[in-house]
């Protein structure tokens, strides 16, 4: 019976720090998925040629600090200006006022000021390009809230990381209590205390594996019951996600009840009789 309720209660923690290690990484994945959302616009001089200007979107297709390059041709442009405005701007001017452009997604680790000043600069080089146009408020703003929401996301992950351990250190050491007097008299007849040990550790192993197999296995089904309900969070939802949850609750439930169960045979060896009957 104390065996069933040491894996329970430890299959309940090992799920609740499971729960936060996915919503740590799904906010990682969404942060890269927006900052990969922000766009910045290569403005053609009016002599530069359709086949020059898709040519240099094909260069810097390759480049690493960009995933995606959309050209946008003066026709477009004059086209989404009327269909967002409501006004063509050829009935007054005669002409069309605009250019040929790129729009460039960059990589989520080169959206920020730092490195798009860099490649703003680098692109303005071009003999091709007129100017280089992105928000730099917005991108400023964008980085500044996800590095505040990973700060509390990692700090509550670190509060529950400690809590967690708490919480089996407890279970583990009820459930070596009631065999103190055992521990005691094994010592009294001679065994060495890696010898009283090994038990306990294998116990608090299996405890362990039971527990995270048992948690991982409602993770993973509540992961792919999330997916099932809203499919636009599968693109987050990798397998890579999947293996790293999986394997932070096994290396955490084998790992926390191996030093939990360590550090209470080792209290209760370290006891004399009297003091047994104290606690």
């Amino acid at each position: 019976m104390q065996l069933f309720t040491a894996c329970i209660s430890t299959t309940l923690v090992l799920v609740l720090l499971g729960m936060v290690v996915s919503f740590v990484m799904l906010a990682d994945k969404l942060s890269d998925s927006v900052r990969e959302t922000f766009t910045v616009t290569v403005l053609f001089h009016d002599e530069a040629s359709e086949e020059d200007a898709i040519d240099f979107g094909k260069q810097l297709q390759v480049e690493p600090f960009i995933s995606n390059v959309t050209y946008v041709s003066k026709e477009q442009a004059l086209e989404e200006q009327v269909a967002a405005m409501g006004t063509d701007p050829t009935e007054f001017l005669g002409s069309n006022p605009f250019t040929a452009s790129l729009e460039l997604q960059m990589s989520a680790g080169y959206a920020n000021t730092d490195s798009l000043l860099w490649i703003a600069q680098n692109l303005k080089e071009r003999e091709l390009v007129a100017d280089v146009v992105y928000q730099k408020d917005l991108i400023d703003n964008l980085n500044k809230n996800l590095r505040k929401v990973s700060l509390v996301l990692l700090i509550l992950a670190g509060l529950l990381m400690t809590v967690s351990f708490g919480l089996i250190h407890s279970t583990v050491r009820l459930s070596i209590y009631s065999r103190r007097f055992l521990i005691h008299t094994m010592k009294l007849v001679g065994a060495s205390w890696e010898f009283i040990r090994r038990p306990f550790m294998w116990r608090s192993f299996w405890v362990g594996m039971v527990s995270a197999i048992v948690a991982d296995s409602i993770l993973l089904s509540g992961l792919h019951l999330l997916v099932k309900y809203d499919e636009a969070i599968a693109p987050l939802i990798t397998d890579s996600l999947r293996c790293t949850v999986a394997a932070v609750v096994v290396i955490c439930g084998l790992s926390f009840t191996l030093l939990c169960s360590y550090f209470s045979v080792n209290a209760y060896l370290k006891m004399k009789e009297s003091e047994m009957y104290e606690i």
